[in-house]
């Protein structure tokens, strides 16, 4: 799939810039789940809130404990299946569930460069999906990255990068402050926006 220059500059970022960086690419992902789920009546949304709202806690508030083999059990009930629904909301909500599910396994593991670079990943392949189904064919990797939309979500995933990259230590500010203008602009990576 679409590789980027952005999966080698990783590399130089530590844990919890992965982890925020993870956790901002699901938090625009969100609105895809939140709107499948309103328009399937599949699942509360705000059970992907609640599991995306602990990884946040986890990066601002010192020594809390998120007990994550839970919370990989509550999110495994949510991820729907796509031979349930014929609605194609259903793929971008599975890509939500499994970029979630990619941050959790990143604390289970304890390592967390591999699941940031899944991430990023999971969410240029949903940007992808939606462009190669609404165009009606496959398309070639020279084909994908010329789009505007593929070119937007790769602008955004740079910016958190950067913002993250130019911190000495950890910021909690700057994290608050991600959550909070992500959450704010309530936009998916491939244009969904719900109120929240």
């Amino acid at each position: 799939m679409l590789r980027n220059p952005i999966h080698l500059r990783l590399e130089k970022l530590e844990s919890w810039q992965h982890l925020t960086f993870m956790a901002s690419l699901c938090e625009r992902m969100y609105p895809n789940y939140q709107a499948f789920c309103l328009q399937s009546g599949f699942a509360d949304p705000v059970q992907y809130r609640r599991i995306l709202d602990l990884v946040w806690e986890i990066l601002v508030v010192k020594d809390v404990k998120v007990n994550f083999d839970n919370q990989l059990e509550k999110l495994e009930t949510i991820i729907p299946s796509s031979e349930d629904y014929d609605i194609y909301g259903v793929y971008p909500a599975i890509d939500a569930c499994i970029a979630l599910s990619e941050v959790i396994h990143s604390r289970l593991s304890g390592s967390t460069l591999e699941y940031a670079i899944a991430v990023s990943e999971t969410s240029i392949r949903t940007v992808a999906m939606l462009e190669m189904t609404q165009a009606g064919r496959e398309m070639t990797e020279d084909e994908l990255k010329v789009l505007p939309a593929i070119e937007e979500e790769w602008d955004i995933q740079w910016e958190i990068y950067r913002l993250l990259a130019n911190c000495e230590e950890r910021d909690i500010e700057l994290i608050k402050g991600l959550k909070a203008d992500l959450r704010e602009a309530g936009v998916s990576n491939i244009g969904i926006n719900l109120a929240q």
